[in-house]
């Protein structure tokens, strides 16, 4: 069985890394054992829901199913995610799971997937996101698993690179800012690199052939004292090429990006993405109005809600930010339905005024202003048939 170390950034259980898990999947045996190591999360109250959420996304998704343990030990593939990369650190020195993982890279055997926090923690040094972020601990690093020391490479990595939710302040390069992080960097030792790992992007790693793949929506970022080197989804290199930009070396060129057409017919939007051009679409459609098209986006919506139920990520909001949506959306169809039975309502009192006045300019023989009368209604959707009897009139189908 192929070796495989998977590194993503952020969406380990969403629709933009479905192709990323099914690749990686494809290379294990018939009948190999799956294990999601739940401990970054297993504080929080819902660790039951996550788990029991990412075993329906790799079961319905990926095709594969997935046990929930505390050790890997004779596991074919192994995954770990979201949560404090702290708390899963001290529990994997404490268990034996942290020589276990690394003996694992370094025998080249097995598919390791670290998603998030557990891949903050795969280089030399941690960066302990909820102290720093949500406790307000001074910036330090945390000792890391040293996974990637056993590939050669001296750097620590740091996913949710290109974060962006806080708006007014910087919340990139997992929530420290360029502030934290540039001091923090000069506490590294000498030599070591910053990998950067942005939102729906996965760095893969064959461990067999040394082959390096970007893969996802973003970008690695390869960041060293006074220089960094971007390479965006669809990027292939090798570990050596890797470790030569890790290092600053000077014949170290950044390998060329693919083209554009590349890495747009493989993004995959985001939910937030989703979201915001469900709105886009409702408003132009209600703006024209169309109620129909108007409704159609509101099922879109409700589609995108069911595509990403699984995702295991909570920091952006995720599905309730869909829901809260979708709740408007549903109450301003509300709002568009009243405001058309009120013109319904309202509709026969005016045509039937504006055919009264017409019926006196005609018996004052003002036919020039008479006909001008029924035209302006036939534009405005109005038929009008002369009888014996009188007009008769009918909106236009």
């Amino acid at each position: 069985m192929a070796g495989s170390l998977v590194l993503m950034g952020s969406g380990e259980t969403s629709p933009t890394m479905v192709e990323i898990h099914r690749a990686a999947a494809r290379t294990l045996r018939p009948g190999a054992r799956a294990v999601l190591l739940d401990t970054p999360y297993a504080f929080q109250e819902n660790h039951a829901d996550i788990s029991a959420r990412a075993r329906r996304y790799f079961a319905h998704s990926v095709g594969l199913d997935v046990e929930v343990a505390t050790g890997i030990t004779g596991a074919d593939w192994v995954f770990s995610g979201p949560g404090s990369p702290t708390y899963a650190l001290e529990r994997w020195a404490g268990s034996g799971v942290a020589g276990d993982l690394r003996a694992r890279i370094r025998a080249r055997e097995g598919v390791t997937v670290l998603a998030s926090a557990a891949a903050c923690t795969a280089g030399l040094a941690t960066v302990p996101v909820y102290e720093i972020y949500k406790v307000g601990a001074e910036p330090h690093w945390r000792e890391g698993l040293g996974l990637l020391e056993s590939l050669g490479l001296r750097a620590v990595l740091i996913p949710h690179f290109d974060n962006t939710e806080g708006g007014t302040h910087d919340t990139r390069f997992c929530y420290l800012g360029e502030r934290r992080l540039s001091r923090m960097e000069r506490e590294l030792p000498p030599g070591t690199a910053v990998l950067g790992l942005d939102e729906h992007t996965a760095l893969v790693i064959d461990l067999d052939s040394e082959s390096v793949r970007v893969a996802g929506r973003g970008g690695l970022t390869v960041r060293l004292p006074g220089s960094q080197a971007f390479l965006p989804a669809g990027t292939g290199t090798d570990l050596a090429g890797l470790r030569r930009l890790a290092e600053g070396a000077a014949d170290a060129p950044a390998p060329p990006p693919p083209p554009r057409e590349e890495r747009e017919t493989h993004a995959e939007a985001t939910l937030e993405e989703s979201i915001r051009a469900c709105e886009e679409a409702f408003r132009a459609a209600a703006g024209r109005p169309d109620p129909v098209a108007a409704a159609q986006t509101v099922l879109d919506l409700e589609t995108e809600m069911v595509k990403w139920a699984a995702d295991t990520e909570e920091d952006s909001g995720g599905v309730e930010q869909a829901r809260e949506v979708l709740r408007l959306l549903i109450a301003r169809l509300g709002e568009q339905a009243a405001a058309e039975t009120r013109r319904a309502r309202s509709l026969p009192c005016l045509v039937e005024a504006l055919l009264a006045l017409r019926g006196e300019l005609r018996a004052q023989g003002r036919y020039d202003v008479a006909d001008a009368l029924r035209a302006a209604l036939v534009r405005g959707g109005i038929t009008i048939e002369d009888t014996p009897g009188g007009p008769r009139w009918a909106p236009a189908p």
